[in-house]
């Protein structure tokens, strides 16, 4: 049934209806409405357990008349188009301005972002695209890799994510022969740490997740990675970084859910098949500083990167 909104008629038709005892569920199907839509218009138009029609329908006029007049400030669409083309989701906007006392709802901002396109902006192009699914391979068989320990043997509170400290690790691949990233994301806070290496070599991963963990080596208590041959130097990791490694289940890319879910953002930067040869310290610094500056609605819609700095002071 298409939702119509009640005509004055209508609403005197309801009041005769209640008149003679008849029922909700049988108001609405004889007036054609949905029942939800006769118990909201009881509850607005009774005055004093009566439903007076005259009255309900002044004050629909009223209340059609303020959303008429109701427009969002100038000053707030620039600032929405300003998170926007810093690559905020609708989404994450609308909750901090709502948390500020400037209420926009994230439908609001999607269809500003389509009036947008239509007039020829480009608003669109700061929104995330589709997701990757991941399906397991049917002749691929896992790369064994020597003294692997399975994620069946991971303390219990690293799934709960209570704990600070935990870390996923992941690679990401440019365009063949080009080189790679190796991505590494703290669990709690949602901080994401990349450096791109020439290879893919278990050598090349193996110094790169030892200089981007360093820094933070007091914060590291386990470090989770998948099956990759690239991660056959997990001994020299956690004998460098004091900290245990462990390896997912075979096509398993959920038990790294975050760190795939932040690969994915770092996609929106450097777009699959690029030339990693052309990707720079910067590009990639400019990338992190957008992801981990991002309000992330897991973490009450707080950044990554404040979230963590400040675990990490309190630590």
């Amino acid at each position: 049934m298409n939702y119509q909104q009640l005509t004055e008629g209508r609403r005197y038709q309801i009041s005769a209806l209640l008149e003679r005892g008849i029922s909700v569920s049988e108001i609405a199907k004889t007036v054609q409405c949905h029942r939800s839509t006769v118990y909201r218009e009881l509850k607005r138009g009774c005055k004093d357990n009566y439903y007076c029609p005259s009255m309900a329908q002044m004050a629909s006029n009223t209340r059609r008349r303020a959303a008429l007049k109701y427009r969002i400030p100038r000053e707030r669409v620039d600032f929405i188009r300003l998170l926007l083309e810093a690559d905020w989701s609708p989404e994450q906007i609308s909750s901090v301005l709502t948390k500020a006392g400037a209420a926009v709802s994230h439908e609001w901002i999607y269809r500003f972002v389509a009036r947008d396109k239509c007039s020829g902006g480009k608003l669109y192009r700061h929104l995330r695209q589709g997701h990757k699914r991941y399906r397991r391979g049917k002749k691929e068989k896992a790369p064994a890799i020597k003294n692997a320990v399975s994620i069946d043997d991971r303390p219990s509170i690293v799934d709960s994510r209570e704990r600070f400290g935990d870390w996923e690790i992941d690679t990401v691949l440019g365009k063949h022969g080009t080189g790679a990233m190796v991505t590494i994301l703290e669990r709690k806070t949602r901080f994401y740490l990349v450096k791109k290496v020439p290879s893919k070599s278990a050598d090349d991963v193996t110094q790169a997740t030892i200089e981007l963990l360093k820094p933070y080596k007091k914060h590291v208590h386990t470090i989770t990675a998948d099956n990759g041959r690239e991660f056959a130097g997990h001994e020299a990791i956690a004998r460098e970084l004091q900290a245990d490694v462990y390896f997912a289940h075979p096509y398993s890319s959920w038990e790294r859910g975050a760190n795939e879910n932040a690969n994915g953002l770092l996609r929106q930067y450097v777009k699959k098949g690029t030339d990693l040869s052309t990707v720079t310290d910067s590009d990639i610094e400019f990338a992190l500083s957008r992801i981990n500056y991002r309000p992330r609605k897991c973490l009450g819609f707080k950044q990554p990167a404040i979230v963590f700095n400040n675990m990490a002071l309190a630590a």
